[in-house]
């Protein structure tokens, strides 16, 4: 008896228990409710006081327009409102031409910021450098300006010209620089040669098919390869799948990325194959302020695993993902939302904080000391005999002239960063063998 009255008293005090769980749950969500409406009611009532007592007269659709802008702005610098013509200008990358200045924007601290130019466009030829902050674009003042509205402002017809007021860092005052659009077209990777045994590859963004252009200006140059540079300079990214098969090119195990929000079925790990894999050439990974994305994805990989040093300045730190969300069809209105984060391997985001090089090395050039008669004993038959055919009118012989797939010594004068990478890549060369 008294066990069977434990037992009902047991039962009893889980069913209370319940009741006392079903009834705060329902409380809390009766109290999500309420709140919800409370703040739907607030803004309500601020868009009816707008519509009634504001100095001029603005339609409801404008009121929503700003509302829906101010709020996705406010989330984070990479959400956004697109309304249908922005939405449909937005695409027009995929379906046609435009005039542009060749350069990828972000908003840092609240500035619009170039985060790189693109090599060979308009941009890149203008002096534009990575960091610099966009005060104005023609007459029209950027602070507050979303990245869609100064994306649309900086488009055009090509040959016309648009003019940006820039602040640098190295520069006391304000400046403006003139620049005329033009149909944007870069190559993405191109290779060459130092010394015969050190392979440079160059990538300025992250197009479908860098990967493949990687993998066969390695294959060309396998034989007689030792040591490879990776230059991620002022590259603002690209196709995530470009960067995973990228950095799947030197390493053969373990996670590359990983794509991490609230919705679970978001969430996603991209890991190494073992096909193909390159693992016997030493890599050095050149980065810079505009090394965004995409780039920050191939940099931040292989330094987790060990594959590569990282040489040059802090990366821009762009890490988040985004989708574009049509409201009511592919003539709406859409939204831009950020929906996750991306982690490296070690678990660190990229977010905000980019990634950090190895070896920490400023943008400067090699300053030499000039003296026409400091000659060296070696350099001093070539310099006569090319002053000798000179004289006699003959051409330079075919095999003197430079070779635009071989890096020269003028070149490194003029990047010391590049000129240290390839000193840092023949240490590990050298430890390697």
């Amino acid at each position: 008896m008294k066990k069977r009255s434990l037992v009902m008293a047991g039962f009893v005090a889980a069913l209370s228990a319940s009741i006392l769980l079903f009834g705060t749950l329902e409380a809390q969500a009766s109290s999500n409710e309420s709140d919800r409406l409370n703040a739907f009611s607030k803004f309500t009532k601020v868009v009816n006081t707008i519509e009634r007592y504001y100095v001029d007269e603005v339609s409801i659709d404008e009121i929503m327009t700003k509302a829906l802008n101010g709020l996705l702005s406010n989330l984070d610098a990479h959400s956004g409102y697109l309304e249908a013509q922005q939405f449909e200008e937005m695409n027009i990358k995929t379906r046609g031409e435009f005039g542009g200045l060749g350069i990828t924007v972000g908003v840092r601290d609240g500035a619009l910021t170039v985060i790189a130019p693109m090599e060979g466009t308009p941009a890149d030829k203008a002096g534009l450098e990575a960091g610099d902050i966009i005060l104005k674009i023609d007459e029209k003042a950027t602070l507050s300006m979303g990245i869609d509205e100064a994306v649309n402002l900086m488009r055009g017809e090509p040959g016309s010209s648009v003019r940006l007021t820039i602040v640098r860092k190295t520069r006391e005052r304000p400046f403006e620089v003139a620049i005329v659009r033009d149909i944007i077209q870069v190559q993405s990777v191109y290779a060459k040669t130092y010394r015969d045994d050190v392979l440079y590859l160059r990538v300025t963004n992250f197009d479908k098919n860098v990967a493949d252009n990687l993998k066969k200006y390695i294959n060309e140059h396998r034989g007689h390869t030792k040591g490879i540079v990776l230059d991620l300079r002022n590259n603002p990214g690209g196709l995530l799948d470009q960067a995973i098969a990228t950095t799947d090119l030197f390493i053969d195990r373990g996670e590359i990325v990983s794509q991490k929000g609230r919705v679970a079925n978001e969430n996603r790990t991209f890991r190494a194959s073992r096909q193909g894999s390159i693992l016997d050439i030493p890599i050095v990974v050149l980065v810079n302020g505009g090394s965004a994305s995409a780039s920050e994805i191939v940099s931040g990989s292989l330094q987790d695993h060990k594959r590569a040093v990282v040489v040059g300045e802090e990366t821009f730190g762009k890490g988040s993902v985004q989708v574009i969300l049509p409201l009511d069809g592919p003539d709406s209105d859409a939204i831009r939302l950020t929906i996750a984060r991306y982690y490296l391997p070690s678990g660190r985001t990229i977010q905000d904080t980019g990634v950090t090089p190895d070896v920490k090395i400023g943008r400067a050039k090699v300053k030499e000391i000039d003296d026409e008669f400091a000659i060296r004993e070696a350099q001093l038959r070539d310099q006569l005999e090319a002053e000798l055919r000179a004289a006699n009118g003959e051409e330079e012989p075919e095999e003197s002239k430079r070779d635009p797939n071989i890096i020269t010594d003028e070149e490194l004068r003029e990047d010391f960063q590049l000129r240290s990478a390839l000193g840092i890549l023949r240490g590990l060369i050298v430890s390697r063998h």
